[in-house]
């Protein structure tokens, strides 16, 4: 579990291919970062939104020269499929962070690490020292959690939604300035594509609505109230 505040910004440092095991990613963290301090085989770090585990760590963070902490991981072709991934090459930014511990405040929102879809960056606009981003999902199924002030997390980070037209198939999140240093999600230009988990609580919510109305959908339900009430007020006027 994850809370969508990115810890550091990491660089793909080596990035080795294999169509039969999948992909193996180095990421190097800046010099001196502690964020390996406590770090153990086997644990997750979400990179880029993708809960992935640690196969092998190189921890130097003392700062005295002996090069940058880094950290290994495996990447399934599944992964690399569903989420941008395979777009990374060496040198490649990358937004990091460490499952979150029980006695973590727990900012941003509930992040599983598990993406969703994909989705392109539209638009990106300038509103004063704020950045407007217009992100269209290749799956727009997953517009139906996605809601006016709820959360999303976009390559990891938690962000609020500011603008959804489900119609066109796309929302908008901002990042004020002080975001705009702190992950990668800044650097993208229209064209570029991130990952997008929706939030949990979301599919919860719909899944325990739908066994409430046993089966029936929401807009059926919706529909059937409607003509009761046209019918009820009809009546009353005859």
């Amino acid at each position: 579990m994850f809370t969508g505040l990115v810890e550091e910004i990491g660089v793909v440092e080596e990035l080795v291919r294999n169509d039969e095991t999948g992909t193996t990613l180095t990421i190097a963290l800046p010099e001196g970062s502690d964020k390996l301090a406590d770090a153990q085989l086997g644990d997750s770090i979400a990179v880029n939104g993708v809960c992935l585990t640690a196969t092998n760590i190189n921890n130097k963070h003392d700062g005295g020269g002996g090069g940058k902490p880094s950290f290994t991981v495996g990447v399934a072709p599944e992964t690399l499929r569903l989420t941008n991934l395979g777009d990374l090459r060496p040198g490649s930014p990358v937004n990091l962070e460490r499952a979150v511990r029980a006695d973590t405040r727990m900012g941003g929102h509930f992040v599983q690490g598990h993406v969703d879809t994909t989705a392109e960056v539209v638009s990106v606009e300038r509103d004063g020292e704020a950045l407007t981003f217009r992100f269209r999902p290749r799956s727009r199924d997953v517009l139906r959690y996605v809601v006016y002030k709820g959360f999303v997390a976009v390559d990891g980070t938690s962000l609020t939604v500011t603008r959804v037209d489900d119609d066109e198939g796309w929302f908008e999140v901002m990042l004020i300035a002080y975001t705009q240093d702190k992950v990668v999600v800044a650097q993208k230009r229209a064209g570029e594509s991130v990952n997008v988990e929706v939030d949990v609580l979301a599919k919860y919510a719909e899944k325990s609505l739908a066994g409430f109305l046993g089966g029936m959908q929401v807009t059926s339900v919706i529909e059937k109230m409607v003509q009761n009430i046209v019918a009820q007020g009809m009546g009353g006027h005859t």
